[in-house]
Formats: structure tokens, C-alpha cells, sequence
């Protein structure tokens, strides 16, 4: 499109007598870089003038025929350039939201927020509860753990929910951190195997994320994004439509102000070394979003040793690091491993719900607390072999708590026999 011209003002003839005299006194033009004797205005100063009101439909064929693509071309150099700059800012968001993944522990010197609410299960019991009986409880509604958010809450709901938890954690304080789990994908577990997603289940996905964003907005968060990671490798023709699910969330909560999030990736067995191991880890975890995660989450449901999961954790950071992702870190559920086995080695009925062990000396394949939630990953307290030690120092953000062993079957409802029991075995 030809943009219309201003009108041109008519200048007295006098005037115009005495500007060519000027003209003629100030010698030949000096070439610049658009051309010998032009300058970048020089074309629009020397057309001819029109009348009042004139247009480029009114100009002489010759000079119409020159301004146009000379307008087209500004136009399409600005288009250009517009393009080019929000290229250069999503660039910069991006490497902004990289820079965060890789600062200093987001988790240490923050006062871990611990919510006293309806959605923890934990919660009502230990506040009804006496003597022994309340002290024992306080070992798991005390601690600071992440609540779960999943499907099970609706699009138009989740925000509120999110809301209400933010502020039973924080309970007035804006700086204390509040951990929450997400565990969003549909379908999933042994379901993910068998069939993906359909459009109307992954819009819905994004738009429950969406929400879940907005909501968590500057709050302080750590945030675990989709427990048991590894079912996305059995989905039909491998992870790609689920990892893309988990990437667009790691994204969105990734680039929240003050938010680390963490993949769950299974466990130091799972995938084993037999079943792929770390490679495997990869497949899924590399389309998965990590680049914009802080890092990795571990052992969200199984009961593997910390020092199992400590060095499985420094082995897919650098694995990442060798194909050009550094600087992740790690954290590790430490909730359910205070006598830890390997999930496949489980001598009871059913490894989700095991046996909770009668004492700290019970040597068989029971579940127990283990160390608390805590960034002092390294402490000699915690029995690590010097090795591992200073993998956690290096590697590891912090031993959360976001396995849940003190419900049915890891997820509902909450068993007081279990909780007790798992409160008065450990050896913590």
C-alpha cells in the first residue's frame, strides 16, 4: 500500500528565489552510505512540490513510481525489525529463566512454610490429639511437606485452591517458601501406557497450568512437576506427547519470578541400570523441558537409599551437562526411606502400601521416615560415605518430603495406624 503524502505547503516565490541562492552557494552535496550525493532525507526534500491536499495519486507518474518502493521497503524494514526484537526478547527471557535454574540454592535461607489446613491429611489428626499420641503426629504434620495438586481439581478451580494453600503456608510471612507437587497429566500411571491424550485432555492440561501460574504468581516456590516421570517412556510411540505436556508446564512455572522446578525423573531403580538407567532417564527428560527447570526431583514413591539417589541425581546432571545443560540440581523425597530397598525387591503384597516397620531395627522390606526435610544435604548426621557427601554438596538443592507414605497406598486416605508407626520406626 502507497501511504498518502502530506499535503505540501506552497512557499512564496520570493522564498523560493532565495533558498536556490543558497543552494547554489553551498557547493556539490557529500556522498554518504545510501548513495553518491544522497542523504537519507534528500529524495523527500527534492521531489517536486504539490498543491494543497495533494496525494501520491496526484504526483507526476515518474515520482509515484519512485516513492513506492522506497515506502514499501521502509515499511518492510521496520517489519523486520520488530520481528528481529521480539526474537532478541524471547531470547533474553529465555536466558533470564536459564540464569535463575543455575543461581544459588532458591531453597536455603528462606523460612519452609508449613501448612496447617484442610488439604493436609495430617493435619486434623495431630491437632485432635494428645500426649504420645499428638508428639508422635507432630513427627509428619510439623515438617514442611508438598502438597499435591492433580486432576482432581478442575480448571476453573485450581487457582483458588492454590490461593488457599499459598496463604495457610505462609500464614502472613510473603517470604516463606511453599512447596507444592504437580500431578497433572491425563492420563497416567498404567493408563499412560496404553493410550496419550486427546486434544480436549492436553488444552485442558495448559489451560489447569495456566491457572496454577497465575495463582502461584511471586510467591516463593519449590515446585515437583509430575511424579513417577517414567511412565511417559511406555506411552504409545514413546514420551513425546507427554514429555511436551511436562515441558510446557516447566516452561510456564519456570518463568515464574520465584519459582524452582524440579522433574521427577523416578528413582535411583527406576528405569534400573537393566531397564536403560540414566540413557533412559534421558529420553524422556531431554524433551521434557528441563533447560528451563531449576532441576530434577527423585524417589517421589519409592524408597530408595538417599546415597542411591545422591549419586543416581549427579549422574544425570552431568549427563545433561555433557550434551550442554549445566548447572542443574536436584532434589530428593526422603519421606518413606529411613529403611530403604529397592522398590522391586518388596517381599509384601503390594509395594505401594508396605509394610510400616515396628521399630528402627526392623530388617525387613518395611517403610519408614526418613531424614527430614532439610538443604543441610551433606551433614555427617545423615551417615553418607564421604563420596556422597560431596555429591549432595554439589548437586543437591535439598531432601524434601513429597512422598506420602503415611496414606493409602501413597495417596488416600490418610491411616493413623501408619502414620504412628511410621513416626515412632525411624531411625531420625
Amino acid at each position: 500500500m502507497i501511504r498518502r503524502a502530506r499535503p505540501a505547503t506552497r512557499w512564496p516565490a520570493t522564498l523560493l528565489v532565495a533558498v536556490a541562492l543558497l543552494a547554489g552557494c553551498a557547493g556539490p552535496a557529500v556522498p554518504t552510505a545510501h548513495g553518491p550525493g544522497l542523504s537519507p532525507s534528500s529524495s523527500a526534500s527534492s521531489a517536486p512540490s504539490a498543491g494543497p491536499g495533494a496525494t501520491t495519486e496526484e504526483l507526476v507518474p515518474e515520482e509515484a513510481g519512485e516513492r513506492a518502493p522506497r515506502l514499501l521497503q521502509t515499511a518492510s524494514r521496520r517489519e523486520e525489525a520488530r520481528q528481529q526484537e521480539e526474537v532478541r526478547q524471547r531470547v533474553r527471557k529465555r536466558a533470564e529463566r536459564r540464569a535463575r535454574a543455575t543461581a544459588e540454592n532458591p531453597l536455603e535461607a528462606r523460612t519452609w512454610g508449613v501448612y496447617q489446613g484442610p488439604r493436609e491429611p495430617t493435619s486434623a489428626p495431630y491437632l485432635r490429639a494428645t500426649g504420645a499420641t499428638k508428639q508422635a503426629l507432630a513427627k509428619i504434620a510439623l515438617e514442611p511437606k508438598a502438597a499435591w495438586f492433580g486432576a482432581w481439581i478442575g480448571d476453573d478451580e485450581i487457582a483458588g485452591e492454590v490461593e488457599e494453600y499459598i496463604a495457610g503456608t505462609q500464614q502472613g510471612d510473603p517470604e516463606a517458601l511453599v512447596q507444592m507437587t504437580v500431578f497433572r497429566m491425563v492420563p497416567w500411571e498404567h493408563e499412560a501406557c496404553r493410550r496419550l491424550p486427546t486434544e480436549a485432555e492436553k488444552a485442558s492440561y495448559r489451560r489447569w497450568i495456566d491457572s496454577f501460574a497465575a495463582a502461584v504468581g511471586a510467591t516463593p516456590t519449590a515446585i515437583v512437576l509430575q511424579p513417577d516421570g517414567p511412565f511417559a517412556l511406555c506411552a504409545p510411540g514413546g514420551p513425546a506427547v507427554p514429555a511436551a505436556l511436562v515441558a510446557y508446564a516447566s516452561r510456564v512455572l519456570s518463568a515464574l519470578p520465584r519459582t524452582s522446578v524440579y522433574i521427577e525423573v523416578g528413582a535411583g531403580d527406576w528405569p534400573a541400570p537393566g531397564q536403560g538407567g540414566v540413557a533412559e532417564v534421558l529420553r524422556f527428560l531431554l524433551p521434557a523441558g528441563i533447560e528451563d527447570a531449576r532441576g530434577i526431583a527423585l524417589n517421589g514413591t519409592h524408597y530408595s537409599a538417599t546415597e542411591i539417589e545422591v549419586e543416581r541425581g549427579a549422574a544425570i546432571v552431568e549427563a545433561l551437562a555433557d550434551r550442554g545443560i549445566a548447572g542443574k540440581k536436584v532434589v530428593i523425597d526422603t519421606s518413606a526411606n529411613g529403611n530403604p530397598f529397592p522398590f522391586g525387591t518388596y517381599t509384601g503384597p503390594d509395594p505401594d502400601n508396605a509394610f510400616v516397620c515396628t521399630s528402627p531395627a526392623d530388617q525387613r522390606t518395611c517403610v519408614t521416615l526418613g531424614i527430614p526435610p532439610t538443604t543441610e544435604v551433606a551433614d555427617p548426621a545423615w551417615g553418607l560415605s564421604e563420596q556422597a557427601r560431596a555429591d549432595a554438596r554439589e548437586h543437591v538443592d535439598a531432601y524434601l518430603w513429597f512422598g506420602r507414605p503415611w496414606l493409602y497406598r501413597q495417596n488416600t486416605p490418610f491411616v493413623m495406624e501408619r502414620a504412628l508407626g511410621l513416626a515412632r520406626s525411624t531411625p531420625y
